[in-house]
């Protein structure tokens, strides 16, 4: 029986054979030269396309190796289905089927992603509308649809895909999804550890066994990347802390047969703990080796510490790139002693050769024009290498604001060992940005601001802001617009219009009330990196209208209005890591604002000063000081419209918005209503920890704070015992119109005519 099917076998094959070589004899032609070609089936592919590619002409010669290659390189289009040449006298017809081509991609089922993010990574494999459709392509797109959902946890996601004929040679591709339940990390071991307890090993890493807040971290969804992260973190956390052998010897992932749990096994290695003994330097070093040793932060008699250690080499390969050398390469080397525990830290230097940049290249910049980010740039094209320029030039493009991430690399170019490109790749973010805030207290049960800024208009990098405050007691309507660059040498110039109404927390509608509109331009002229000068001025006009329980303060002001006309000179400094939510740096700032034209003589001087510092990978404190003084000049009275404010968002939490006076104050004016003081003081502080649960996230955070600040008029002295304090707890969240902050605050310190306001919250500002 065996052999029997074995015989029929063999015949089969002879005959297919025998088939194909007479097939190939009928089909072959002696060469001949070509009097025409033509074509058959094309139906939207162009024939000049065609002709192109084929490797005759007419009045050329033909052969049936020409006419394979033909075949070959029409396929290799990817534009047809099938391609085969007929030859009759002297006339060659090529005969194809196009491919139907993509009309619409549809997906049903989806719910973990939105359909232009899987859109974009079947495109990415060469799937998209418009483009021919490949049975093997769609396959491939099965994949990729699998493995976008394995990346988010959902191991049973199934996708089937079904082919849908269109008009015109077009086809439908409809992707059903079942995505199932996402798979969770059941158990997280860590094995082999001594030195340290699972909880701070485990504080270190980003996944986790699920908790409460596991629904907005998502630390709980297995992710290759995050564990190879985690394992990197666990190798720093131990290297830190001297433990100079530590290696992880082991990973295992498992997952349940019905995939939806996994566990997590990691073995470790701890070793000995090792204190440095000496750092040493080998090398060149340019001949500043005592510049380059002022650089180092390795700390003999400590710890081994790779922070140290990265920072030092980092520092060094910094400090070459000052001097053009921007192929630098330090490395570190250790003398392990293990009888006495101790390490010696050798850092070899090799300088290498100078360069010079030929070609600066900037990627990622979808809606930002290219100018925008080049004139933020200190280093120049075919200028010599210089590391501190590049970084300068990268903080300026961060600094920006219009990325949520810039990086920047060094290229060499092939063949020119003295010449580098220096690649800046930005990621954009929506650049609306809103503001808002909010508080309710007995005397307005709500108080809402809301202000809309578009920070890059167009792409053009110039800002465009509305700010509309709808309270009964204070309303506000305004509009600016600044261009950054009014001048190549990067003079920015703000143009701003506002118009303001403000009256008393009183329901009565007898009430005065006090208009204030007006318009005015500055510029702002850089004088170093981080530093900008700004001049201006502004025309305003100011009514107070008549009404019951006028203050004295505004009685030498009702009814009539008031023209002011005021310079401004101003100075700020912003060296902080983040305009949204700072870890690091600080924040300066001083204005003065002139009146020496109008109905007015008076000066007003601000000054601010805000610090932040990092403590650990996860705490900051921070504090945020302002003082504020303004007078007469030449015998003219302050104007009480141009006084500063205190309390509420922004200044003492826990009070009602513009709210403090002191009780002198009180007794001269009207209780229900704060007229502000031409002296102002005002000090912040705020201590930021993660929330529990989520890690080192800083976009969720939360914070204490205390507060202490007031106003004084003119005829007051500052007097420190009438000076207002809170305390609170609030919840920090980076959202995706802007940080927005809630705070339930407490006074300390407060007076019976004092407003409270118990809970504030406020999208768009740190403090």
């Amino acid at each position: 029986m065996k052999s029997s099917f074995i015989s029929r076998f063999i015949l089969c094959c002879q005959a297919l054979l025998i088939s194909a070589f007479l097939t190939q004899v009928a089909v072959a032609v002696e060469p001949f030269t070509v009097k025409d070609i033509r074509m058959e089936g094309l139906q939207r592919v162009e024939p000049g396309n065609v002709l192109a590619t084929l490797p005759f002409k007419v009045g050329e010669n033909y052969s049936d190796d020409k006419a394979s290659l033909a075949i070959r390189n029409l396929f290799a289009l990817g534009l047809f289905k099938d391609v085969r040449i007929e030859v009759k006298d002297d006339v060659v017809t090529v005969v194809v089927e196009e491919r139907p081509l993509i009309s619409a991609i549809n997906f049903t089922g989806i719910k973990e992603f939105d359909k232009d993010t899987l859109k974009k990574a079947l495109k990415d494999i060469g799937l998209s509308e418009g483009r021919p459709f490949d049975k093997a392509l769609s396959d491939r797109a099965e994949q990729e649809l699998k493995r976008q959902y394995i990346n988010r946890s959902l191991y049973g996601a199934e996708v089937v895909t079904t082919v849908a004929p269109a008009e015109r040679n077009k086809v439908n591709l409809n992707f059903t999804v079942i995505e199932g339940e996402v798979s969770k990390i059941k158990e997280y071991k860590i094995v082999g550890n001594k030195a340290f307890d699972l909880a701070a090993i485990k504080d270190q890493l980003d996944l986790s066994e699920p908790n409460y807040m596991s629904w907005y971290t998502k630390s709980d969804r297995y992710s290759q990347a995050k564990l190879n992260a985690d394992l990197e973190n666990l190798k720093s956390f131990y290297l830190s802390r001297g433990y100079l052998e530590f290696r992880v010897e082991s990973t295992q992932v498992a997952i349940s047969p019905n995939k939806q749990d996994i566990t997590i096994t990691v073995n470790v290695f701890e070793g000995s703990r090792f204190v440095v003994s000496e750092v040493a330097l080998e090398g060149f070093y340019l001949g500043r080796d005592n510049e380059f040793k002022s650089l180092i932060t390795i700390k003999p008699g400590l710890a081994y510490n790779v922070t140290d250690v990265v920072e030092t080499t980092k520092a060094f390969s910094d400090y070459f790139g000052n001097f053009g050398f921007a192929f630098a390469r330090v490395e570190q080397r250790t003398e392990i002693d293990r009888q006495t525990g101790q390490v010696k830290v050798i850092l070899q230097a090799d300088p290498s050769r100078r360069a010079y940049v030929r070609r600066i290249n900037i990627a990622g910049n979808e809606r930002t024009r290219d100018e925008i980010i080049r004139r933020e740039f200190r280093q120049m094209e075919s200028s010599w290498y210089d590391g501190q320029r590049i970084r300068a030039s990268r903080d300026r493009v961060d600094r920006l604001g219009f990325f949520t991430e810039v990086t920047i690399d060094t290229q060499e170019v092939p063949d020119n060992p003295d010449q580098v490109d220096i690649n800046l790749k930005v990621t954009e973010k929506p650049t609306n940005s809103l503001s808002m805030g909010i508080g309710f207290s007995t005397a307005e049960s709500t108080f809402l601001s809301f202000g809309l800024n578009q920070d890059n208009f167009f792409g053009t990098g110039n800002s465009v802001g509305v700010q509309i405050n709808t309270s009964q007691y204070n309303k506000i309507y305004s509009i600016h617009t600044t261009d950054p660059y009014f001048t190549e040498d990067g003079v920015s110039r703000t143009f701003n219009l506002f118009s303001k109404n403000s009256k008393p927390y009183s329901t009565s509608t007898n009430y005065y009330n006090m208009n204030t509109a007006g318009l005015g331009l500055s510029f702002g002229v850089p004088i170093a990196e981080t530093d900008t000068i700004y001049i201006g001025a502004a025309y305003d006009s100011t009514t107070v209208s008549s009404g019951t329980n006028l203050p004295n303060a505004y009685s030498n002001y009702a009814d009539d209005p008031l023209i002011s006309i005021p310079l401004t000179l101003g100075w700020a400094r912003d060296s902080r890591d983040s305009m949204l939510a700072p870890n690091k740096g600080r924040f300066m700032r001083f204005n003065s604002e002139l009146g020496l034209m109008g109905d007015t003589r008076y000066y007003k001087n601000s000054g601010q000063y805000q610090q932040y510092w990092p403590l650990g990978r996860k705490y900051t404190f921070a504090v945020n000081a302002e003082l504020g003084i303004g007078g007469g000049i030449d015998g003219h009275d302050y104007p009480v419209f141009k006084n500063f404010y205190s309390g509420g968002l922004g200044s003492v939490r826990g009070f009602q918005q513009n709210s403090l006076q002191t009780a002198t104050t009180y007794n001269r004016y009207i209780g229900d209503y704060s007229t502000g003081g031409s002296k102002k003081i005002l000090l912040n502080s705020e201590f930021l920890m993660p929330f529990p649960g989520v890690g080192t996230d800083k976009t969720l955070r939360l914070y204490t704070f205390f507060d202490v600040g007031n106003v004084y008029t003119a005829q007051e002295s500052v007097d420190l015992g009438q000076l207002r304090s809170a305390t609170g707890l609030g919840l920090s969240w980076i959202s995706p119109v802007g940080p927005l902050r809630l705070a339930v605050a407490r006074p300390v310190k407060k007076f019976d005519i004092d407003r409270i306001q118990s809970f504030q919250f406020q999208i768009g500002t740190s403090f």
